[in-house]
C-alpha cells in the first residue's frame, strides 16, 4: 500500500461553473444575494458560469436536495466538490473564498 490519498478534484480554471440560488420571493435579501452573485460572476468568471435560481416559495420540496436550511444560500454544484454559502452574498471575500475562487485562479 502506497498510502496514496484520492486526490481532491479543485474547480478547473477554465470550466464552467454551475451553480443553483435558493431564495423567498423578491425579499431583500433575495434581491441582494441574486444582485450580488451575477456581479461576482461578471467580474470573476466572465461566460463561465451558470446561475439556476430557485424560488423556495413557489417551490419549497426543492430545497431537500441540497438540504437548505436557510435562504438565501448558494449551492456550487460544479466544479466538485459540492460548496455552500448562505447569505445575501455582500461579502465578495467570502464569495470568491467560498466558491474556490481565491486570487490566484482569477482570470490574467
Amino acid at each position: 500500500m502506497t498510502g496514496d490519498a484520492p486526490a481532491t478534484p479543485s474547480p478547473d480554471p477554465d470550466g464552467t461553473y454551475h451553480m443553483r440560488l435558493y431564495v423567498a420571493g423578491q425579499s431583500p435579501k433575495s434581491v441582494r444575494a441574486v444582485e450580488n452573485l451575477r456581479r461576482v460572476c461578471e467580474e470573476h468568471l466572465p461566460g463561465r458560469y451558470e446561475i439556476e435560481l430557485v424560488d423556495l416559495l413557489e417551490n419549497p420540496q426543492l430545497a431537500r436536495s441540497d438540504e437548505i436550511i436557510a435562504v438565501p444560500t448558494l449551492v456550487r454544484k460544479l466544479p466538485e466538490p459540492l460548496r455552500r454559502i448562505i447569505g445575501d452574498l455582500s461579502d465578495t471575500e467570502k464569495v470568491l473564498v467560498g466558491l474556490q475562487l481565491t486570487k490566484d485562479r482569477v482570470d490574467p
